[in-house]
């Protein structure tokens, strides 16, 4: 029979009695080793000290080295229906540091709360922090009721005061069970001193939380890492790879990518010297064959068109924890790696600041230092796909690299639509600075007998691309215009650095076009210039980057996007070029033209 497996972390203030819960639990469920609880309790006695069960963690931790199946973070311990994993980091960095790379994965968070000391600062933080990690699922024990006598009144006093804390950060807790547990009261069965508590004991609690569904359960979500194509003996396949991070895909299955939107539908399973197959589940590393040749960009996701879409968005906001030698501030950029994405990133805004060394909270701080936890605003480039903590954990989870360091990791909690965009606000900054000379604009449409404009041609071929964009410049400069070809390589040869702060070398090759095509439509020039296998934000961002100037986009064949004239991509290099000349004439972008 399947037993359900789980993972729980726990959390207090110190001295609260979190050790005593586990140490209490690992006894009082026959988790620990063969006479390990008399052997401590002889310890004491030898020493002169009374027994506490928390001694158990500290003598078990002595003992890792000799293949005992427990640490400074992680324990273990079963119950009838299912099998658990518990994780408890002492102390603020390391507690942090923790919740990242493990706590981050638990599914409930268990909070101890001592019944005579009360709600403390560093429980309010400690809960805090378990929301911005994403768990959301909280039990509250109010422990050592012993101390107050198992008064109700003391019991209820830290419930409502807790559960008034807990609504402000938007966390219903599951229940608030009190409990003593050096007296073993209400953890595993109900305590006779507490007839006034209605409730399920701890265990009796924690074992009707359902486990999270299961990732063969959850939306189809594949994460395109590479494409392959096959051209040996005939072979034609061009073979999307990747690891199926949820659900399932079958071959017929009509599917969609994020957050290009492009549609088509599985042709075939792929997989590396192995029998044709017909389907694939999650966790396998795996490829499939389309019935449709798209141009897909790695970091793509894949799912079914009848399953619940991923989020697109260019700013999210984000709970992260900060581990780079240098402060994650604003005005940078920073590489964001999700799933098998990357793309350019920068920190827009800090909402709150939770300070490592002291849990300290702070909002609107300028920078975010190191070991801190925070809540955030990022912004990217370009839309990512990506799901929300809550929902699918796996696409939700991020880390920053600067300098080819990972230094910062951490979950997306909501997405934002903000009014502008960094991309436009740097764009009104610019315009708003722009100095102008004493030639205007009119005078030097008069001259050259046209406006300034930019002007893309695309399509599949890059060849032809090219091609018909160096004919056009041509045909333009014979008849008297002010033609440049623009060729994007020659940006990465002297006005590109290959600097380490970018994270995408398309990102700035894009940058770079859009900033030098805003100065040359200023100056009057008919940019010409072609670009292979874009997209419709990459036009966007151009656009964006050579406003007020007017982009025209010619699509050469049936699949590019966004365009302002599509011709069919069948005719001569020359012959394109002549229509799209007598194209610009007819629409008065070129008065008075003549071939």
């Amino acid at each position: 029979m399947h037993r359900e497996h789980m993972t729980v972390v726990i959390v207090g203030h110190v001295d609260h009695g979190k050790s005593t819960v586990i140490g209490r639990l690992l006894a009082d469920t026959g988790s620990l080793p063969e006479g390990k609880l008399d052997q401590v309790k002889a310890t004491c006695a030898r020493n002169a000290k009374p027994f506490e069960y928390a001694f158990l963690l500290d003598a078990l931790k002595d003992e890792r080295s000799q293949g005992i199946t427990i640490d400074a973070a992680r324990c273990f311990f079963k119950t009838a229906r299912r099998d658990y994993i518990i994780l408890d980091a002492p102390g603020h960095i390391e507690f942090l540091k923790n919740m990242v790379t493990g706590a981050s994965r638990a599914e409930v968070a268990i909070l101890v709360i001592d019944a005579k000391q009360g709600v403390q600062e560093n429980t309010r933080r400690h809960g805090m922090v378990v929301s911005m990690i994403g768990v959301k699922r909280i039990l509250v024990l109010v422990n050592k009721m012993d101390l107050v006598g198992y008064d109700q009144a003391a019991f209820e006093r830290v419930s409502n005061a807790f559960r008034a804390f807990l609504k402000e950060i938007d966390i219903e807790p599951i229940a608030f069970i009190p409990v003593s547990a050096f007296q073993g009261d209400n953890l595993i069965s109900t305590s006779q001193r507490m007839p006034w508590y209605q409730g399920r004991p701890f265990l009796g609690e924690l074992d009707l939380i359902p486990v999270k569904e299961q990732p063969a359960n959850l939306p189809l979500r594949f994460p395109v890492q590479d494409i392959y194509k096959f051209t040996e003996n005939g072979d034609e396949r061009r073979i999307i790879a990747g690891t199926l991070a949820t659900g399932t895909a079958r071959a017929g299955d009509p599917v969609v990518f994020y957050p290009s939107g492009k549609r088509s539908t599985i042709r075939s399973v792929e997989e590396f010297n192995t029998p044709p197959r017909q389907d694939a589940a999650s966790g396998e590393a795996i490829g499939f064959t389309l019935t449709d040749e798209l141009y897909l960009r790695p970091g793509e996701i894949m799912t079914r068109q009848d399953a619940r879409p991923p989020r697109t968005a260019t700013q999210f906001k984000a709970n992260i924890f900060w581990v780079g030698r240098t402060p994650f501030v604003k005005d940078k950029t920073y590489k964001l790696k999700i799933g098998t994405a990357q793309s350019p990133v920068k920190l827009v805004d800090i909402l709150r600041i939770i300070d490592a060394q002291d849990l300290s909270s702070a909002v609107r701080q300028d920078s975010i230092n190191r070991h801190d936890v925070a809540t955030c605003v990022l912004e990217v480039t370009r839309p990512i796909a990506y799901d929300l903590a809550q929902d699918i954990e796996a696409l939700s989870r991020f880390v920053i690299v600067d300098h080819f360091e990972i230094a910062g990791g951490g979950i997306i909690i909501d997405e934002l639509r903000p009014d502008a965009s960094t991309l436009e606000q740097h764009v009104t900054n610019r315009e708003k600075r722009w100095v102008h000379g004493l030639v205007l604009p009119a005078e030097r449409a008069a001259a050259y007998r046209h406006k300034g404009q930019f002007i893309i041609v695309t399509g599949n071929s890059a060849e032809k691309n090219g091609a018909v964009a160096r004919l056009l410049e041509r045909s333009l400069f014979d008849n008297g215009r002010k033609a440049y070809y623009l060729n994007t390589a020659n940006l990465t040869c002297g006005l590109t650095d290959g600097s380490t702060d970018v994270a995408d070398a398309r990102e700035e090759e894009i940058r770079v076009l859009g900033e030098l095509g805003r100065v040359l439509t200023d100056a009057g020039h008919i940019v010409v210039t072609d670009l292979n296998h874009y997209d419709a934000y990459d036009i966007a961002r151009l656009k964006t980057f050579v406003h007020p100037f007017e982009v025209l986009v010619v699509g050469l064949g049936a699949s590019a996007p966004e365009t302002t004239l599509s011709l069919n991509d069948a005719m001569s290099p020359g012959d394109t070029a002549a229509v799209i000349c007598q194209w610009l004439r007819d629409m008065d972008i070129l008065p008075d033209y003549s071939l």
